[in-house]
């Protein structure tokens, strides 16, 4: 019986092994191309576009989706967290009135431009900021791993050798023009090793984990390319910038300023007269 019962053990463990997938491959990944151009649609020439960014600017911050049936590491809460640290980032700068992360309800309700255009209008966004990602996680065993034929060696053995490769990256849309901005990458690779019990909840951190390094990795570089964006429009021009009430970045004057300065004028002048 105890023979029978410790080979009962070891198809069990076997079983496990399988199931919990100590040998293999999972993923995860969002296309832009996709997710703004579905069904195969040919992006639009934009020779002549010059998209003129009137200060300060509403911006936009969501994950693109998943492909229907694609396995996902992070919770709705989880992204809403990731996103919000990106908007404590930039939060603050003068040029900026907000940054609104938006769920990803609105996001998968529909695809394309129209669709962005629909949730632009909604949330009342001049610029949008997409991230789009791309993970892979392997679990190959170790030649250890033929202790894990014994109880203790299931528990004890790191027979699993573990990585995680993360890539994520933000692309910043002009809503009016659909014009693409700047975008930054994010990547991040995690190595480690794990028992046969540990591998599945070990490669599940790492997951989650690549992701918030990746993030934290693209904020950076998005921090760095938005001021090599500034600098870039200065030069060339392929973007105008303008303040709230003039028009184009040429600096013109309100004509209703105008009207009620002039009217300000001549009442002053009357009260002199008759003083």
């Amino acid at each position: 019986m105890k023979a029978v019962s410790l080979f009962c053990v070891l198809i069990l463990i076997a079983g496990c092994s399988s199931l919990w997938g100590v040998s293999g491959r999972q993923g995860v990944s969002s296309s832009l191309v996709d997710y703004l151009y579905p069904q195969g649609e040919v992006p639009p020439r934009q020779e002549g576009l010059i998209p003129n960014l009137e200060l300060p600017i509403t911006v936009g911050l969501a994950f693109v989706p998943a492909g229907i049936g694609t396995d996902s590491v992070l919770s709705e809460a989880r992204r809403i967290d990731l996103l919000n640290r990106v908007k404590a980032a930039f939060a603050g700068r003068d040029f900026i009135r907000d940054i609104i992360v938006i769920p990803d309800a609105y996001m998968r309700s529909g695809k394309g431009f129209s669709a962005l255009d629909q949730t632009a209008r909604l949330y009342d966004i001049d610029v949008m900021a997409l991230v789009s990602y791309d993970q892979v996680a392997h679990s190959d065993e170790t030649r250890a791993s033929f202790l894990y034929w014994t109880i203790v060696g299931a528990y004890v053995v790191k027979g699993n050798k573990n990585e995680v490769q993360t890539f994520v990256d933000t692309a910043v849309f002009d809503v009016p023009t659909r014009k693409l901005l700047f975008r930054a990458p994010g990547v991040n690779t995690l190595k480690s090793t794990s028992t046969l019990v540990e591998v599945e909840r070990d490669t599940r951190k790492a997951r989650e984990s690549g992701f918030e390094q990746a993030m934290a990795d693209m904020t950076v570089n998005l921090d760095r390319e938005l001021e090599v964006f500034k600098e870039r429009i200065k030069a060339d021009r392929s973007v105008t910038v303008s303040r709230t009430g003039e028009s184009g970045g040429n600096g013109a004057i309100d004509p209703a300023l105008l009207v009620l300065a002039g009217l300000a004028l001549l009442l002053r002048q009357r009260m002199l007269k008759k003083g």
